[in-house]
């Protein structure tokens, strides 16, 4: 459902949000290494969220990267959108155009009404979760994995 980049970001922003001290950078060696995740693809994906004005991006031996907002203020949505676009809520699950829920003078595809009550959970699951939150329950179950 998700492409692998949108996964690697949610992580990558929820790995900086857990570890960040006030006004201090992560470097992306070190989120690279402790997520497991491939350095240069990881830059690309870090640098569009940069851009997004999601996370700070700062060059140099002190560089690295940082949350731009308040984690509260970063919901699920907002990366998926920057990373992956609205092809997830906006399309129809078998055709290559908008969903007679975004356009209703579309047509609607066969598995349109069951996807529509699917399509507007998955909307709110992404709008209603924020980083604080995915950091919350991280440090509640113990989990250091992201």
């Amino acid at each position: 459902m998700l492409s692998s980049s949108c996964k690697y970001g949610i992580r990558a922003v929820t790995y900086i949000a857990s570890k960040q001290k006030a006004g201090e950078k992560i470097g992306i060696k070190q989120i690279s290494e402790d997520l497991k995740l491939p350095t240069p693809f990881l830059a690309k994906i870090l640098q569009l969220l940069a851009k997004q004005k999601i996370l700070s991006s700062l060059k140099g031996p002190n560089g690295g990267f940082s949350l731009l907002k308040d984690p509260k203020d970063i919901s699920i949505m907002d990366i998926i959108i920057t990373i992956d676009g609205k092809d997830l809520f906006e399309n129809c699950l078998l055709h290559n155009s908008t969903c007679k829920c975004v356009d209703e003078s579309k047509l609607a595809c066969p598995l349109h009404k069951n996807y529509a009550a699917i399509r507007g959970n998955i909307i709110k699951l992404f709008k209603t979760n924020n980083i604080y939150d995915l950091v919350k329950s991280m440090n509640k179950n113990g989990d250091i994995a992201i």
